[in-house]
Protein backbone atom coordinates (compact mmCIF):
# COMPACT_ATOMS: atom_id res chain seq x y z
CA UNK A 1 0.00 0.00 0.00
CA UNK A 2 0.78 3.71 -0.29
CA UNK A 3 1.05 5.91 3.22
CA UNK A 4 -1.37 9.19 3.10
CA UNK A 5 0.49 12.19 3.56
CA UNK A 6 -0.32 13.80 6.90
CA UNK A 7 -3.31 16.05 6.56
CA UNK A 8 -5.22 14.37 3.32
CA UNK A 9 -8.14 12.15 4.22
CA UNK A 10 -7.46 8.46 3.36
CA UNK A 11 -9.22 6.01 0.74
CA UNK A 12 -10.50 2.96 2.25
CA UNK A 13 -9.67 0.51 -1.34
CA UNK A 14 -12.58 -0.78 -2.58
CA UNK A 15 -10.76 -4.23 -3.23
CA UNK A 16 -8.30 -5.58 -1.40
CA UNK A 17 -5.23 -5.85 -3.22
CA UNK A 18 -5.22 -2.32 -5.07
CA UNK A 19 -2.33 -1.35 -6.91
CA UNK A 20 0.03 1.19 -5.82
CA UNK A 21 -0.68 3.30 -9.36
CA UNK A 22 -4.54 2.79 -8.08
CA UNK A 23 -3.73 4.17 -4.87
CA UNK A 24 -1.64 6.77 -5.93
CA UNK A 25 -4.58 7.96 -8.82
CA UNK A 26 -6.90 8.14 -5.92
CA UNK A 27 -5.29 11.37 -4.94
CA UNK A 28 -5.04 14.91 -6.48
CA UNK A 29 -2.35 16.88 -4.60
CA UNK A 30 -0.41 19.92 -5.66
CA UNK A 31 2.61 21.23 -4.10
CA UNK A 32 2.59 24.70 -2.74
CA UNK A 33 5.80 26.95 -2.09
CA UNK A 34 6.33 25.37 1.10
CA UNK A 35 6.52 22.46 0.04
CA UNK A 36 3.12 20.90 1.96
CA UNK A 37 0.54 19.17 0.30
CA UNK A 38 -3.05 19.69 -0.59
CA UNK A 39 -5.79 19.05 -2.04
CA UNK A 40 -6.85 21.49 -5.07
CA UNK A 41 -10.23 23.47 -5.57
CA UNK A 42 -11.56 22.24 -9.08
CA UNK A 43 -14.64 23.19 -10.91
CA UNK A 44 -16.88 19.80 -12.19
CA UNK A 45 -16.89 20.71 -15.91
CA UNK A 46 -13.00 20.87 -16.18
CA UNK A 47 -11.22 17.64 -17.79
CA UNK A 48 -10.03 15.12 -15.70
CA UNK A 49 -7.72 11.72 -16.12
CA UNK A 50 -9.08 8.36 -14.84
CA UNK A 51 -8.27 4.94 -14.60
CA UNK A 52 -11.11 3.17 -16.77
CA UNK A 53 -11.95 0.10 -15.26
CA UNK A 54 -10.84 0.48 -11.93
CA UNK A 55 -11.41 0.85 -8.52
CA UNK A 56 -11.27 4.39 -8.45
CA UNK A 57 -12.69 5.56 -12.04
CA UNK A 58 -14.47 8.46 -10.69
CA UNK A 59 -11.33 9.87 -9.02
CA UNK A 60 -9.05 11.87 -11.17
CA UNK A 61 -5.53 13.34 -11.71
CA UNK A 62 -5.53 17.00 -11.77
CA UNK A 63 -3.91 17.66 -15.62
CA UNK A 64 -3.35 21.71 -15.34
CA UNK A 65 -0.74 23.69 -14.75
CA UNK A 66 -0.62 25.38 -11.28
CA UNK A 67 2.24 27.70 -11.67
CA UNK A 68 4.35 26.34 -8.72
CA UNK A 69 5.11 22.40 -8.89
CA UNK A 70 2.09 22.52 -10.62
CA UNK A 71 2.37 19.27 -13.69
CA UNK A 72 1.13 19.19 -17.38
CA UNK A 73 1.02 15.52 -17.48
CA UNK A 74 -1.15 12.86 -15.40
CA UNK A 75 2.60 11.05 -15.10
CA UNK A 76 4.18 13.94 -14.33
CA UNK A 77 1.81 14.34 -11.09
CA UNK A 78 2.83 11.07 -10.08
CA UNK A 79 6.06 11.71 -10.74
CA UNK A 80 5.88 14.74 -7.71
CA UNK A 81 5.82 12.53 -5.11
CA UNK A 82 7.95 12.90 -2.08
CA UNK A 83 10.89 10.92 -2.12
CA UNK A 84 11.04 8.84 0.47
CA UNK A 85 9.12 6.31 -1.87
CA UNK A 86 12.02 4.54 -2.20
CA UNK A 87 11.56 4.35 -6.10
CA UNK A 88 14.38 4.41 -8.39
CA UNK A 89 14.71 6.10 -11.72
CA UNK A 90 13.33 2.93 -13.88
CA UNK A 91 11.34 1.65 -12.20
CA UNK A 92 9.47 5.08 -12.15
CA UNK A 93 10.06 5.17 -15.84
CA UNK A 94 8.39 1.51 -16.05
CA UNK A 95 5.51 2.39 -13.95
CA UNK A 96 4.50 5.82 -15.48
CA UNK A 97 4.37 4.14 -19.03
CA UNK A 98 2.34 1.47 -17.60
CA UNK A 99 0.06 3.92 -16.18
CA UNK A 100 -0.14 6.43 -19.31
CA UNK A 101 -1.43 3.09 -21.38
CA UNK A 102 -4.03 2.81 -18.81
CA UNK A 103 -5.08 6.99 -18.29
CA UNK A 104 -8.02 7.95 -20.50
CA UNK A 105 -9.05 11.77 -20.89
CA UNK A 106 -12.55 12.01 -19.89
CA UNK A 107 -15.27 15.11 -20.04
CA UNK A 108 -16.99 17.21 -18.08
CA UNK A 109 -18.87 15.15 -15.13
CA UNK A 110 -22.86 16.04 -15.24
CA UNK A 111 -24.31 15.33 -11.74
CA UNK A 112 -27.65 13.56 -12.08
CA UNK A 113 -29.95 16.17 -10.19
CA UNK A 114 -28.84 18.54 -12.81
CA UNK A 115 -30.20 16.38 -15.54
CA UNK A 116 -33.11 16.26 -13.73
CA UNK A 117 -33.20 20.13 -13.24
CA UNK A 118 -32.13 20.66 -16.97
CA UNK A 119 -29.25 22.81 -15.47
CA UNK A 120 -26.70 20.33 -17.65
CA UNK A 121 -23.20 22.12 -18.67
CA UNK A 122 -24.13 22.81 -22.92
CA UNK A 123 -27.72 22.92 -22.45
CA UNK A 124 -29.09 25.26 -25.72
CA UNK A 125 -30.34 27.58 -22.93
CA UNK A 126 -26.74 27.86 -21.42
CA UNK A 127 -25.36 28.11 -24.79
CA UNK A 128 -23.58 31.47 -27.14
CA UNK A 129 -25.26 30.45 -30.96
CA UNK A 130 -23.35 31.23 -33.51
CA UNK A 131 -24.30 32.54 -36.82
CA UNK A 132 -24.64 29.84 -38.18
CA UNK A 133 -26.93 27.99 -35.84
CA UNK A 134 -28.70 30.66 -35.44
CA UNK A 135 -29.55 30.59 -38.95
CA UNK A 136 -30.74 26.93 -38.35
CA UNK A 137 -32.66 27.45 -34.97
CA UNK A 138 -34.56 30.38 -36.93
CA UNK A 139 -34.97 28.08 -39.74
CA UNK A 140 -36.27 25.23 -37.20
CA UNK A 141 -38.41 28.11 -35.10
CA UNK A 142 -40.28 28.63 -38.84
CA UNK A 143 -40.92 25.24 -39.47
CA UNK A 144 -42.00 24.41 -35.93
CA UNK A 145 -43.86 27.15 -34.48
CA UNK A 146 -44.77 29.90 -36.65
CA UNK A 147 -46.60 27.27 -39.27
CA UNK A 148 -50.14 27.50 -38.42
CA UNK A 149 -50.71 31.17 -37.80
CA UNK A 150 -48.43 32.16 -41.03
CA UNK A 151 -51.09 29.83 -43.05
CA UNK A 152 -53.91 32.07 -41.34
CA UNK A 153 -53.61 34.11 -44.87
CA UNK A 154 -55.74 31.70 -46.71
CA UNK A 155 -58.68 31.25 -44.83
CA UNK A 156 -59.33 34.68 -42.61
CA UNK A 157 -61.10 37.09 -45.13
CA UNK A 158 -62.85 34.31 -46.45
CA UNK A 159 -64.54 33.39 -42.71
CA UNK A 160 -65.04 36.82 -42.13
CA UNK A 161 -67.36 37.68 -44.92
CA UNK A 162 -68.83 34.33 -45.49
CA UNK A 163 -72.39 35.14 -43.57
CA UNK A 164 -72.45 39.09 -44.22
CA UNK A 165 -70.47 39.93 -47.94
CA UNK A 166 -68.23 43.07 -47.64
CA UNK A 167 -70.59 45.73 -49.27
CA UNK A 168 -68.35 48.37 -49.97
CA UNK A 169 -64.46 49.49 -49.67
CA UNK A 170 -65.25 51.26 -45.92
CA UNK A 171 -66.14 47.25 -44.83
CA UNK A 172 -62.76 46.21 -46.40
CA UNK A 173 -60.88 49.19 -44.20
CA UNK A 174 -62.39 48.30 -41.18
CA UNK A 175 -62.41 44.30 -41.39
CA UNK A 176 -58.80 45.28 -42.41
CA UNK A 177 -58.47 47.26 -39.31
CA UNK A 178 -59.46 44.39 -36.82
CA UNK A 179 -57.02 41.85 -38.56
CA UNK A 180 -54.09 44.37 -38.41
CA UNK A 181 -54.40 45.12 -34.19
CA UNK A 182 -55.65 41.51 -33.57
CA UNK A 183 -52.47 40.96 -34.61
CA UNK A 184 -50.52 43.62 -32.95
CA UNK A 185 -52.50 42.68 -29.88
CA UNK A 186 -52.38 39.09 -29.35
CA UNK A 187 -49.12 37.39 -31.16
CA UNK A 188 -46.84 40.38 -30.53
CA UNK A 189 -48.04 42.43 -27.28
CA UNK A 190 -49.45 39.47 -25.11
CA UNK A 191 -47.11 36.15 -26.37
CA UNK A 192 -43.94 37.36 -27.81
CA UNK A 193 -43.40 40.30 -25.40
CA UNK A 194 -45.30 39.29 -22.26
CA UNK A 195 -45.96 35.81 -21.49
CA UNK A 196 -42.94 34.11 -23.25
CA UNK A 197 -41.07 35.67 -20.10
CA UNK A 198 -43.75 33.57 -17.49
CA UNK A 199 -42.03 30.11 -18.72
CA UNK A 200 -41.16 27.83 -16.07
CA UNK A 201 -37.40 27.49 -16.65
CA UNK A 202 -37.74 27.35 -21.02
CA UNK A 203 -41.28 24.97 -20.46
CA UNK A 204 -43.93 26.89 -22.24
CA UNK A 205 -47.71 26.22 -21.39
CA UNK A 206 -50.75 26.58 -19.32
CA UNK A 207 -49.52 23.77 -17.33
CA UNK A 208 -46.21 25.32 -17.12
CA UNK A 209 -47.77 28.82 -15.51
CA UNK A 210 -49.72 26.47 -13.13
CA UNK A 211 -46.77 24.63 -12.04
CA UNK A 212 -44.37 28.10 -11.61
CA UNK A 213 -47.91 29.22 -9.22
CA UNK A 214 -47.56 26.47 -7.08
CA UNK A 215 -43.96 26.33 -6.63
CA UNK A 216 -44.21 29.58 -5.52
CA UNK A 217 -47.61 29.19 -3.67
CA UNK A 218 -49.20 27.12 -2.02
CA UNK A 219 -52.14 26.45 -4.17
CA UNK A 220 -51.73 23.17 -5.63
CA UNK A 221 -54.66 20.40 -5.40
CA UNK A 222 -52.63 18.20 -7.37
CA UNK A 223 -50.82 15.06 -5.00
CA UNK A 224 -48.11 15.60 -7.01
CA UNK A 225 -45.74 16.35 -4.58
CA UNK A 226 -43.81 13.99 -1.82
CA UNK A 227 -44.23 15.35 1.93
CA UNK A 228 -40.80 16.27 2.01
CA UNK A 229 -41.41 19.10 -0.50
CA UNK A 230 -43.70 20.74 1.21
CA UNK A 231 -40.63 21.21 4.15
CA UNK A 232 -38.06 23.05 1.42
CA UNK A 233 -37.87 26.39 1.76
CA UNK A 234 -38.18 29.05 -1.41
CA UNK A 235 -36.99 31.78 0.58
CA UNK A 236 -35.46 34.33 -1.28
CA UNK A 237 -34.18 37.92 0.09
CA UNK A 238 -36.00 40.78 -1.92
CA UNK A 239 -35.92 44.37 -1.42
CA UNK A 240 -39.62 46.12 -0.44
CA UNK A 241 -41.67 47.29 -3.01
CA UNK A 242 -45.07 48.33 -3.87
CA UNK A 243 -44.68 45.09 -6.40
CA UNK A 244 -43.67 42.91 -3.51
CA UNK A 245 -46.39 44.19 -1.12
CA UNK A 246 -49.12 43.31 -3.94
CA UNK A 247 -47.86 40.21 -4.78
CA UNK A 248 -47.56 39.11 -1.34
CA UNK A 249 -51.01 39.80 -0.89
CA UNK A 250 -52.13 38.16 -4.10
CA UNK A 251 -50.66 35.02 -2.67
CA UNK A 252 -51.77 35.29 0.56
CA UNK A 253 -55.23 35.23 -0.63
CA UNK A 254 -54.59 32.68 -2.68
CA UNK A 255 -53.30 30.61 -0.10
CA UNK A 256 -56.11 31.15 2.31
CA UNK A 257 -58.89 30.11 -0.25
CA UNK A 258 -60.17 26.99 -1.38
CA UNK A 259 -62.61 28.51 -4.13
CA UNK A 260 -59.43 30.67 -5.57
CA UNK A 261 -57.61 27.37 -6.16
CA UNK A 262 -60.41 25.07 -7.28
CA UNK A 263 -60.97 27.96 -10.19
CA UNK A 264 -57.46 28.28 -10.80
CA UNK A 265 -57.16 24.36 -11.66
CA UNK A 266 -60.44 24.28 -13.03
CA UNK A 267 -59.37 26.89 -15.78
CA UNK A 268 -56.01 25.29 -16.24
CA UNK A 269 -57.69 22.58 -17.24
CA UNK A 270 -60.21 23.98 -19.49
CA UNK A 271 -57.72 25.98 -21.71
CA UNK A 272 -55.45 22.84 -22.42
CA UNK A 273 -58.90 21.63 -23.36
CA UNK A 274 -59.63 24.53 -25.84
CA UNK A 275 -55.93 24.08 -27.06
CA UNK A 276 -56.28 20.15 -27.61
CA UNK A 277 -59.06 20.86 -29.43
CA UNK A 278 -57.28 23.87 -31.53
CA UNK A 279 -54.94 20.98 -32.55
CA UNK A 280 -57.64 19.14 -33.58
CA UNK A 281 -59.11 21.84 -35.64
CA UNK A 282 -56.48 23.76 -36.85
CA UNK A 283 -54.59 21.21 -39.26
CA UNK A 284 -58.13 20.30 -41.15
CA UNK A 285 -58.86 24.24 -41.52
CA UNK A 286 -55.16 25.11 -42.83
CA UNK A 287 -55.01 22.04 -44.94
CA UNK A 288 -58.70 22.33 -46.68
CA UNK A 289 -58.13 25.98 -47.33
CA UNK A 290 -54.82 25.33 -49.02
CA UNK A 291 -56.74 22.33 -51.13
CA UNK A 292 -59.26 24.80 -51.84
CA UNK A 293 -56.87 26.88 -54.52
CA UNK A 294 -57.75 23.53 -56.79
CA UNK A 295 -60.69 24.75 -57.19
CA UNK A 296 -59.30 28.10 -58.31
CA UNK A 297 -57.70 26.65 -61.07
CA UNK A 298 -59.23 23.26 -61.81
CA UNK A 299 -63.28 24.41 -62.45
CA UNK A 300 -63.89 20.61 -62.25
CA UNK A 301 -62.93 20.48 -58.95
CA UNK A 302 -65.58 19.61 -56.42
CA UNK A 303 -65.97 19.73 -52.75
CA UNK A 304 -65.71 16.02 -51.89
CA UNK A 305 -62.88 15.73 -53.95
CA UNK A 306 -60.72 18.50 -52.01
CA UNK A 307 -62.42 16.18 -49.02
CA UNK A 308 -60.45 13.09 -49.93
CA UNK A 309 -57.40 15.14 -51.01
CA UNK A 310 -56.81 16.24 -47.52
CA UNK A 311 -57.69 13.49 -45.69
CA UNK A 312 -54.52 12.26 -47.76
CA UNK A 313 -52.65 14.81 -46.83
CA UNK A 314 -53.40 14.29 -43.13
CA UNK A 315 -52.50 10.63 -43.02
CA UNK A 316 -49.02 11.81 -44.48
CA UNK A 317 -48.60 14.38 -42.38
CA UNK A 318 -49.21 13.13 -39.15
CA UNK A 319 -47.23 9.90 -40.13
CA UNK A 320 -44.07 12.07 -40.95
CA UNK A 321 -44.15 13.40 -37.26
CA UNK A 322 -42.25 10.48 -35.18
CA UNK A 323 -38.96 11.45 -37.11
CA UNK A 324 -38.65 14.78 -34.95
CA UNK A 325 -38.52 18.13 -34.49
CA UNK A 326 -35.42 19.36 -35.54
CA UNK A 327 -35.17 16.68 -38.60
CA UNK A 328 -38.58 18.00 -39.60
CA UNK A 329 -38.49 21.52 -38.95
CA UNK A 330 -34.86 21.80 -40.53
CA UNK A 331 -36.32 20.18 -43.78
CA UNK A 332 -39.60 22.73 -43.35
CA UNK A 333 -37.66 25.52 -42.36
CA UNK A 334 -36.55 26.92 -45.47
CA UNK A 335 -40.07 25.97 -47.43
CA UNK A 336 -41.91 28.05 -44.73
CA UNK A 337 -39.43 30.86 -45.31
CA UNK A 338 -40.47 30.42 -49.13
CA UNK A 339 -44.17 30.97 -48.15
CA UNK A 340 -43.08 34.44 -45.86
CA UNK A 341 -41.46 35.50 -48.93
CA UNK A 342 -44.33 34.87 -51.62
CA UNK A 343 -46.99 36.06 -49.27
CA UNK A 344 -45.21 39.23 -48.99
CA UNK A 345 -44.45 39.51 -52.47
CA UNK A 346 -47.77 38.92 -53.45
CA UNK A 347 -49.04 41.62 -50.43
CA UNK A 348 -46.53 44.13 -52.35
CA UNK A 349 -47.66 43.73 -55.94
CA UNK A 350 -51.45 43.83 -54.88
CA UNK A 351 -50.58 46.77 -53.06
CA UNK A 352 -48.45 48.65 -56.29
CA UNK A 353 -51.91 47.36 -58.44
CA UNK A 354 -54.69 48.36 -56.78
CA UNK A 355 -53.51 51.40 -54.98
CA UNK A 356 -52.22 52.34 -51.21
CA UNK A 357 -55.59 53.38 -50.01
CA UNK A 358 -55.24 50.14 -47.64
CA UNK A 359 -52.63 51.62 -45.65
CA UNK A 360 -55.31 53.87 -44.07
CA UNK A 361 -56.01 50.65 -42.00
CA UNK A 362 -53.75 51.59 -39.57
CA UNK A 363 -55.80 54.45 -38.46
CA UNK A 364 -58.33 52.03 -35.78
CA UNK A 365 -60.85 54.71 -36.02
CA UNK A 366 -61.93 52.50 -39.26
CA UNK A 367 -62.68 49.87 -36.61
CA UNK A 368 -65.34 52.02 -34.73
CA UNK A 369 -66.72 53.51 -37.95
CA UNK A 370 -67.32 49.19 -39.42
CA UNK A 371 -68.74 48.55 -36.04
CA UNK A 372 -71.11 51.74 -36.00
CA UNK A 373 -72.32 50.78 -39.50
CA UNK A 374 -72.97 47.21 -39.57
CA UNK A 375 -72.95 46.13 -35.18
CA UNK A 376 -74.31 42.66 -36.39
CA UNK A 377 -71.85 42.34 -39.53
CA UNK A 378 -69.07 43.35 -37.30
CA UNK A 379 -69.75 40.96 -34.23
CA UNK A 380 -70.24 38.05 -36.39
CA UNK A 381 -66.81 38.77 -38.46
CA UNK A 382 -64.88 39.08 -35.05
CA UNK A 383 -65.00 35.08 -35.16
CA UNK A 384 -62.99 35.23 -38.43
CA UNK A 385 -60.71 37.72 -37.21
CA UNK A 386 -59.93 35.12 -34.47
CA UNK A 387 -58.57 33.22 -36.89
CA UNK A 388 -55.77 35.26 -38.15
CA UNK A 389 -54.20 34.47 -34.39
CA UNK A 390 -54.58 31.18 -34.89
CA UNK A 391 -51.45 29.30 -33.72
CA UNK A 392 -50.23 31.73 -31.02
CA UNK A 393 -50.57 29.34 -28.31
CA UNK A 394 -48.02 27.14 -30.18
CA UNK A 395 -45.34 29.95 -29.52
CA UNK A 396 -45.45 29.86 -25.68
CA UNK A 397 -46.44 25.94 -25.70
CA UNK A 398 -43.89 25.57 -28.10
CA UNK A 399 -40.88 27.10 -25.92
CA UNK A 400 -39.70 23.65 -25.08
CA UNK A 401 -38.23 23.27 -28.43
CA UNK A 402 -36.38 26.32 -28.71
CA UNK A 403 -35.25 29.00 -26.89
CA UNK A 404 -37.68 32.86 -25.84
CA UNK A 405 -34.68 34.96 -28.07
CA UNK A 406 -35.75 33.37 -31.22
CA UNK A 407 -38.89 32.69 -31.47
CA UNK A 408 -39.32 36.78 -30.53
CA UNK A 409 -36.85 37.69 -32.97
CA UNK A 410 -38.34 35.59 -36.15
CA UNK A 411 -41.51 36.88 -35.46
CA UNK A 412 -40.38 40.68 -34.86
CA UNK A 413 -38.49 40.59 -38.29
CA UNK A 414 -39.95 37.82 -40.11
CA UNK A 415 -43.43 36.67 -39.32
CA UNK A 416 -45.00 39.80 -38.50
CA UNK A 417 -43.92 41.85 -41.41
CA UNK A 418 -44.81 39.12 -44.07
CA UNK A 419 -48.23 38.96 -42.66
CA UNK A 420 -49.50 42.16 -42.52
CA UNK A 421 -48.04 42.94 -46.22
CA UNK A 422 -49.85 39.71 -47.25
CA UNK A 423 -53.20 40.86 -45.84
CA UNK A 424 -52.80 44.46 -46.94
CA UNK A 425 -52.19 43.23 -50.29
CA UNK A 426 -55.76 41.25 -49.96
CA UNK A 427 -57.24 43.98 -48.82
CA UNK A 428 -56.41 46.24 -51.89
CA UNK A 429 -57.77 43.35 -54.14
CA UNK A 430 -60.92 43.37 -52.36
CA UNK A 431 -61.65 46.87 -52.75
CA UNK A 432 -61.19 46.92 -56.47
CA UNK A 433 -63.24 43.55 -56.49
CA UNK A 434 -65.79 43.94 -53.45
CA UNK A 435 -68.29 40.53 -55.11
CA UNK A 436 -65.18 38.19 -54.80
CA UNK A 437 -64.99 37.48 -51.14
CA UNK A 438 -64.53 33.76 -51.92
CA UNK A 439 -61.17 32.03 -52.10
CA UNK A 440 -59.39 36.09 -51.54
CA UNK A 441 -56.31 34.46 -51.56
CA UNK A 442 -56.09 32.53 -54.72
CA UNK A 443 -57.92 35.03 -56.82
CA UNK A 444 -54.74 37.82 -55.76
CA UNK A 445 -52.27 35.72 -56.77
CA UNK A 446 -50.82 37.05 -60.57
CA UNK A 447 -51.69 34.82 -63.23
CA UNK A 448 -48.31 33.70 -64.25
CA UNK A 449 -47.21 32.52 -60.64
CA UNK A 450 -50.51 31.27 -60.14
CA UNK A 451 -49.58 26.96 -59.59
CA UNK A 452 -45.99 27.85 -58.29
CA UNK A 453 -47.79 29.82 -55.44
CA UNK A 454 -50.61 26.90 -54.93
CA UNK A 455 -47.96 24.27 -54.49
CA UNK A 456 -46.21 26.50 -51.84
CA UNK A 457 -49.15 27.37 -49.91
CA UNK A 458 -50.14 23.70 -49.90
CA UNK A 459 -46.40 22.83 -48.82
CA UNK A 460 -47.17 25.97 -45.88
CA UNK A 461 -50.32 24.48 -44.56
CA UNK A 462 -48.99 21.08 -44.63
CA UNK A 463 -46.41 22.32 -42.00
CA UNK A 464 -48.98 24.85 -40.40
CA UNK A 465 -51.05 21.40 -39.54
CA UNK A 466 -47.74 20.38 -37.17
CA UNK A 467 -47.33 23.45 -35.14
CA UNK A 468 -50.48 22.43 -32.80
CA UNK A 469 -49.23 18.70 -32.34
CA UNK A 470 -45.96 19.43 -31.31
CA UNK A 471 -47.42 22.16 -28.50
CA UNK A 472 -50.11 19.87 -27.32
CA UNK A 473 -47.07 17.09 -26.91
CA UNK A 474 -45.53 19.74 -24.43
CA UNK A 475 -48.49 20.22 -22.74
CA UNK A 476 -49.31 16.54 -22.50
CA UNK A 477 -45.89 15.68 -21.48
CA UNK A 478 -46.28 18.53 -18.69
CA UNK A 479 -49.82 17.23 -17.49
CA UNK A 480 -48.92 13.97 -17.15
CA UNK A 481 -45.90 15.32 -14.65
CA UNK A 482 -48.69 16.88 -12.74
CA UNK A 483 -50.74 13.85 -12.49
CA UNK A 484 -53.34 15.60 -14.52
CA UNK A 485 -53.27 13.22 -17.41
CA UNK A 486 -52.26 9.32 -17.70
CA UNK A 487 -48.98 7.99 -18.56
CA UNK A 488 -48.19 7.51 -21.85
CA UNK A 489 -44.88 6.39 -23.79
CA UNK A 490 -43.03 9.66 -24.31
CA UNK A 491 -39.95 9.48 -26.71
CA UNK A 492 -36.94 12.00 -27.08
CA UNK A 493 -36.16 13.05 -30.52
CA UNK A 494 -32.79 14.86 -29.63
CA UNK A 495 -30.27 14.65 -27.94
CA UNK A 496 -29.49 17.88 -27.87
CA UNK A 497 -32.31 19.69 -26.70
CA UNK A 498 -34.15 17.51 -23.77
CA UNK A 499 -37.62 19.45 -24.41
CA UNK A 500 -38.24 18.02 -28.13
CA UNK A 501 -40.76 14.74 -27.65
CA UNK A 502 -43.01 12.70 -29.38
CA UNK A 503 -46.27 11.15 -27.65
CA UNK A 504 -47.38 8.28 -30.51
CA UNK A 505 -50.85 7.98 -28.53
CA UNK A 506 -51.63 11.47 -28.79
CA UNK A 507 -50.24 11.45 -32.57
CA UNK A 508 -52.40 9.48 -34.00
CA UNK A 509 -55.19 10.50 -31.61
CA UNK A 510 -54.93 13.92 -33.30
CA UNK A 511 -54.94 11.61 -36.53
CA UNK A 512 -58.46 10.26 -36.25
CA UNK A 513 -59.77 13.44 -34.86
CA UNK A 514 -58.81 15.16 -37.42
CA UNK A 515 -60.31 12.94 -40.05
CA UNK A 516 -63.34 12.86 -38.27
CA UNK A 517 -63.41 16.55 -38.40
CA UNK A 518 -62.48 16.90 -41.94
CA UNK A 519 -65.36 14.35 -43.28
CA UNK A 520 -68.06 15.54 -40.74
CA UNK A 521 -68.10 19.43 -41.84
CA UNK A 522 -66.31 18.97 -45.34
CA UNK A 523 -66.43 22.48 -45.77
CA UNK A 524 -63.83 25.31 -44.97
CA UNK A 525 -66.74 28.02 -43.93
CA UNK A 526 -68.40 25.23 -41.40
CA UNK A 527 -64.96 24.25 -39.88
CA UNK A 528 -64.05 28.28 -39.70
CA UNK A 529 -67.16 28.65 -38.02
CA UNK A 530 -66.70 25.68 -35.57
CA UNK A 531 -63.43 27.01 -35.04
Amino acid sequence: GVQTPAGLPSHEPAEPHASASQLCTSIRMETGSSGGRRLPKTESAEMRWVVPGGAYEEDEIDSSDDGDGGTDTPTAALGSRGGGGGYSDAEEDEEDALLRQRLVRTGPRADSFDVEALDVPGLYRHQEFTMGRSIVLALQTLGVVFGDVGTSPLYTFDIMFNKYPNTSKEDVLGALSLVIYTLILIPLLKYTLIVLWGNDDGEGGIFALYSLICRNAKASLLPNQLPSDTRISSFQLKVPSVELERSLRIKERLETSSMLKKLLLMLVLFGTSMVIADGVVTPAMSVMSAVNGLKVGISSVNEGEVVMISVAFLIVLFSLQRFGTSKVGLAVGPALFIWFCCLSGIGIYNIMQYGTEVLRAFNPIYIYYYFERNPTQAWMSLGGCLLCATGSEAMFADLCYFSVRSVQLTFVCLVLPCLLLGYLGQAAFLMENLTQNEQVFFLSIPSQVFWPVVFIATLAALIASRTMTTAIFSIIKQATALGCFPRLKIIHTSRKFMGQIYIPVMNWFLLVSCLAFVTTFGSINEIGNAY
